[in-house]
């Protein structure tokens, strides 16, 4: 075995290695005073608990660090974000809803994409370009403290949309007035 002491007076060397484990196995954290917490049932274990209670107490509001810009640097967004998701989607339903009764009195739709879902039904073109708006915006929402392409602030991006379908919506609701209305 080695044996070397140290500078400070240390013994260091295989020997003291060997030996560090043995004296720390004995629950240095009861000789301090402080109790074992590791005798409580293990917390990663209750998923859906450990999700419920992090919904309603939110611990992360901050990136750890300065330079921290990934997805999971934190678990609490601002009430504004919520507020802002909601109004896009719901005024992509009423955009969904306008759209198909312009079609009825004779509109068309520009969007060649949604264009194709309106042949098959109303259920699905409502169901898909709702579903699109939604996870859009979840993804926007999430990643609301970064910016895109490194220049643009995800967070106008979001405003830029909620203002888009407010004129799309303004516009629809003055084209279905003036079908509507007689000559």
């Amino acid at each position: 075995m080695n044996r070397e002491v140290g500078a400070d007076g240390v013994e260091t060397g295989s020997a003291a290695r060997s030996e560090a484990p043995a004296a720390g196995a004995a629950g240095t954290a009861e000789s301090h005073g402080a109790t074992d917490r590791r005798l409580a049932a293990d917390r990663r274990k209750r998923t859906l608990h450990a999700l419920l209670y992090g919904n309603f107490h939110p611990r992360r509001r901050e990136p750890r660090r300065c330079g921290e810009a990934i997805l999971s640097g934190i678990d609490w967004y601002a009430p504004q974000w919520l507020a802002i998701a909601v109004l896009i989607v719901v005024l992509s339903c009423v955009d969904a809803a306008l759209t198909l009764s312009l079609i009825e009195h004779g509109a068309y739709e520009m969007n060649p994409v949604m264009a194709s879902l309106l042949g098959g039904s109303a259920t699905a073109f409502t169901a898909v370009k709702i579903g699109l708006t939604a996870t859009g915006v979840v993804l926007l929402t999430v990643l609301v403290r970064m910016r895109a392409f490194g220049k643009i602030p995800v967070a106008l991006i979001l405003y830029l949309v909620l203002l888009g379908y407010a004129v799309l919506v303004t516009y629809e609701v003055r084209l279905l007035d003036q079908t509507l209305r007689p000559f």
